[in-house]
């Protein structure tokens, strides 16, 4: 099968672990121990989000002056590198003689896209009030409230992905027996200027729908939404919490979900599922062998339900 997998944040960085290279490294190298067996039985391309990471380089940037501070583009290809470095070394290392291939990637967004007239992506630092509209003022951001009144931050629009222009790369790679990373972040937003040549834009994509729009563009068989919860809940945080385990795009899109959390990710398998007719899921990195058996996570399907991969002809 063709499996498309997209790392949450997790996968580098544990909650309350400073953002090291040694702790992202170390983590890198767990996540791909897990993904191993996956990559030994299935063709697999693997994403990965830079949340963290971005924020940190903006940072790093913007601390020595104005000629330094790199645009959002740049900001998501320089974590694509470093990301991409890690897992591909972490990968060569779990899977000896399978070759491997890290790649930067852009993603297609319109540029007429209302995400840019009303960004709500936060990024970066955390300022005061005042500090907040000092930066506004000298660089041209929009900065909107983020918790109490002396927590703001700087938004940029969050445009919806329509193609990885690196798409024939990737099916090529994969045709070669390459395990590939790629799209990290979400990759680089970019647009088709007036004279359609390819630009980088201020924004971050979604890299979950990212994900979503790659497999589905590769025929991918599954899609996987690998984080740190074991399945999505209904309820989730209250006392009458509840797992959803076998559900249709329909269904869950019913239920409501936080927008900066678990929202993405079931937008990204419902949209996956609904376009292909195969399988989507959303669970723990240490059970994707699991997920996709059947034993473990949120699965989607067409009609809820699964029974392993021998079903993923019948929906395909």
């Amino acid at each position: 099968m063709r499996v498309v997998v997209a790392l949450g944040g997790n996968a580098l960085l544990q909650p309350g672990e400073p953002l090291t290279a040694e702790n992202q490294r170390a983590n890198a190298r767990v996540a791909c121990r897990g993904l191993a067996p996956v990559a030994l039985e299935h063709e697999l391309v693997i994403s990965h989000g830079n949340g963290p990471q971005v924020g940190l380089l903006s940072l790093q940037a913007s601390a020595y002056d104005e000629a330094s501070t790199y645009p959002f583009d740049v900001l998501g290809a320089q974590t694509q590198g470093m990301i991409g470095y890690w897992l591909l070394q972490a990968l060569q290392n779990a899977l000896p003689g399978r070759q491997v291939a890290s790649i930067i990637n852009q993603t297609l967004v319109l540029a007429h896209d209302p995400a840019f007239a009303n960004p709500t992506k936060f990024v970066g630092e955390v300022y005061t009030r005042a500090e907040a509209e000092r930066l506004a003022a000298a660089r041209g951001w929009t900065v909107h409230q983020d918790g109490g009144e002396d927590s703001w931050r700087r938004v940029v629009g969050s445009p919806t992905p329509q193609r990885v222009i690196e798409t024939r790369l990737i099916r090529l790679l994969l045709s070669s027996g390459a395990v590939v990373v790629c799209a990290g972040g979400g990759g680089v937003p970019v647009i088709r200027n007036e004279k359609g040549k390819l630009a980088g834009v201020e924004a971050v994509v979604d890299k979950d729908l990212t994900a979503a729009v790659l497999a589905e563009a590769l025929e991918a068989d599954v899609l996987l939404i690998l984080t740190d919860v074991p399945h999505v809940e209904r309820g989730y945080g209250t006392p009458s919490a509840t797992p959803i385990l076998r559900v249709t795009p329909s269904a869950l899109r019913r239920e409501t979900f936080a927008a900066g959390s678990m929202g993405p990710k079931v937008d990204a398998v419902c949209r996956f599922v609904e376009l292909t007719g195969d399988m989507a899921a959303i669970g723990r990195l240490e059970d994707a062998q699991a997920i996709i058996a059947g034993d473990a996570g949120t699965i989607v399907t067409p009609g809820g339900d699964y029974g392993g991969p021998d079903d993923l002809a019948t929906y395909g």
